[in-house]
């Protein structure tokens, strides 16, 4: 068959990986990225983009440590690199702290991250309502920067943006040989996932240029982490809500209780309030599935779901995506030289 094209809808982190990782594992293939929101204006952009994982319960726990393990990698190496400012990639080190010490005192992804260990009996007086804590270096994405540096990166590659909705994935069937869906929160109503719901986040983005460690309260409530340029100030975790409207009170709360972990932060200035649906499930689905009518096949390759923890392994499972594409089309090879 002749250069098979892939479409790839959405166009947050997910989506963009994704279609980055398809353009390196399968250089023949064409590629489109089709969205109705680009940067700065998706999900991605919310998010404070800090490589701490996030657990996904029906998710083996092997597979989320090489999906992280991927991610640490190749943005550590972005990081080391002389794009690491343009890509807005950075390691910060900092403090996750826990009113009592939980059940695993070594997380899944102690050995990636680098230098962790537990808090001194000195650090932990920084925080007295904490009576345990670890200390680790890990690395931190710039949402907005690290989503145009990848549409930089696609676009060098040859691979084609359009604004568009999409409201069915089989109105690409004539277009395109294989879609890839990660629409993130919008596969909801694009594939009807029943098992996909919003968790809706509040964040405060503010000029404090004097934090430099991250702190992060174990439950994941609580969390500063600073920016090149900003500081991310967290949040919320409000299941089922979809409203996107920031809310006066929560900025008060969130202000409030990071300024009793940092009391600096009282002198923050220029402080912006953001919103974002974090797209959940009990597992993020990547997967392959063909859609059929009338005797006609589409081959899809599903890669959302992943809530809160999207930066921690957008590259893991773009990776993992690109290899289903790349399995999508040795099919349709095999199927095509049956015909002749």
């Amino acid at each position: 068959m002749a250069s098979p094209k892939v479409a790839v809808v959405g166009a947050g982190v997910i989506g963009l990986s994704t279609a980055l990782c398809i353009t390196e594992t399968c250089p023949s293939c064409s590629v489109t990225v089709l969205s109705d929101q680009f940067s700065p204006n998706t999900t991605s952009d919310v998010a404070a983009g800090m490589l701490i994982p996030h657990i996904y319960p029906d998710t083996p726990i092997h597979r989320q440590k090489q999906w992280f393990q991927e991610t640490f990698t190749y943005l550590f190496a972005i990081s080391n690199s002389a794009e690491a400012s343009e890509a807005g990639i950075h390691l910060v080190s900092g403090w996750q702290i826990f009113k009592s010490p939980p059940k695993e005192e070594l997380p899944f992804w102690s050995d990636i991250v680098l230098g962790f260990r537990p808090m001194s009996e000195a650090e932990l007086q920084k925080f007295p309502q904490h009576r345990f804590g670890q200390a680790f270096t890990t690395l931190k994405c710039d949402c907005p920067p690290y989503l145009l540096w990848l549409e930089k990166r696609l676009k060098a590659t040859g691979t084609q943006m359009y604004t568009r909705k999409v409201a069915d994935l089989w109105e690409l069937h004539r277009a395109y040989d294989i879609v890839v869906n990660c629409t993130g929160m919008g596969a909801h109503q694009l594939v009807g996932d029943e098992q996909l719901f919003p968790v809706r986040g509040q964040v405060l983005k503010v000029h404090a240029p004097w934090v430099t460690q991250f702190i992060r309260d174990g439950d994941g409530l609580t969390y500063i982490y600073p920016g090149i340029h900003r500081v991310t100030l967290g949040g919320t975790r409000e299941k089922g809500s979809w409203s996107l409207s920031p809310d006066a009170g929560t900025t008060r709360d969130i202000f409030d209780r990071c300024c009793s972990l940092e009391p600096s932060l009282q002198g923050a200035q220029d402080i912006e309030v953001k919103v974002g649906l974090r797209p959940s499930r009990q597992s993020v689905r990547v997967q392959r599935e063909v859609l059929s009518q009338g005797g006609i096949k589409l081959p899809v390759v599903h890669n959302y779901g992943h809530g809160a923890g999207g930066f921690s392994v957008h590259r893991g499972t773009a990776k993992e995506a690109a290899l289903l594409v790349e399995e999508c089309i040795s099919a349709l090879q095999a199927s095509s030289r049956a015909k002749l």
